[in-house]
């Protein structure tokens, strides 16, 4: 594996006075039929080190979990298609605004909460406030993804659910393989760093810090996973 960047990114990031390399992993196309034991075999195992750090994306993560929704499998309400009107849109895709996305939002937090999430940021907003949304309807809506990537037009109809267990499949991941692993969902605009594991507790923000410039991208790259290496001068 060739220690590059992919397009429009850079490989090396200072945080407080230290290098780190994000080197992104080319894959191929990851579906519900691939098995997370035999990807990390493929493509990991050859290249870590023991000090590394292996971001694996959210979206790989919910694919192989199956924590995924099609739109065929989607019945849209009249509250998911209303309130998409009103949610923001952002240059990383259409978020609530899509109406798939804001059912799924329903069908995960339920209607009332939508509804009063909805109510409060529309008056936050007022304010300048925004986000608050998304902290009252909980991290599970927050995590929603898909029905934008127009790279790949399985993703087209693909919608990603929230996470769960993402510090135990760390672990799990650290136990196996002995090697340190983190799960995050990282675009453009921003992200969150979803899981640890046990031996990166506390240093969430600093792997944030480390990959919130979206080293990975999220088009046509094909590199869902990346290792985080510190460069020793």
């Amino acid at each position: 594996m060739e220690d590059k960047p992919n397009k429009g990114k850079e490989l090396i990031t200072k945080i407080d006075g230290k290098s780190f390399a994000r080197i992104p992993v080319k894959t191929h196309f990851i579906t519900r039929r691939d098995n997370l034991d035999d990807i990390i075999k493929k493509y990991i195992l050859p290249v870590v080190h023991p000090s590394d750090i292996v971001m694996f994306g959210q979206k790989i993560v919910a694919i192989i979990q199956n924590r995924i929704v099609y739109k065929k499998d989607i019945e849209l309400s009249f509250w998911a298609k209303y309130l998409s009107q009103f949610a923001t849109k952002n240059p990383a895709g259409p978020a609530m605004g899509d109406p798939y996305k804001m059912q799924i939002a329903i069908n995960t937090a339920g209607l009332p909460r939508i509804l009063f999430s909805g109510a409060i940021s529309a008056v936050a907003k007022l304010f300048g406030i925004s986000g608050v949304f998304y902290r009252l309807a909980g991290n599970q809506v927050n995590q929603i993804d898909g029905f934008c990537d127009d790279a790949f037009t399985d993703y087209l109809e693909m919608g990603i659910l929230g996470l769960k267990n993402c510090d135990e499949l760390c672990d799990e991941i650290k136990n196996k393989y002995n090697f340190s692993a983190i799960v995050a969902d990282i675009n453009d605009i921003g992200g969150n760093i979803l899981g640890v594991s046990r031996d990166l507790k506390g240093k969430s923000k600093l792997l944030f810090q480390i990959v919130k410039d979206n080293p990975l991208g999220q088009k046509s790259q094909s590199t869902p996973i990346g290792i985080i290496r510190e460069v020793k001068s």
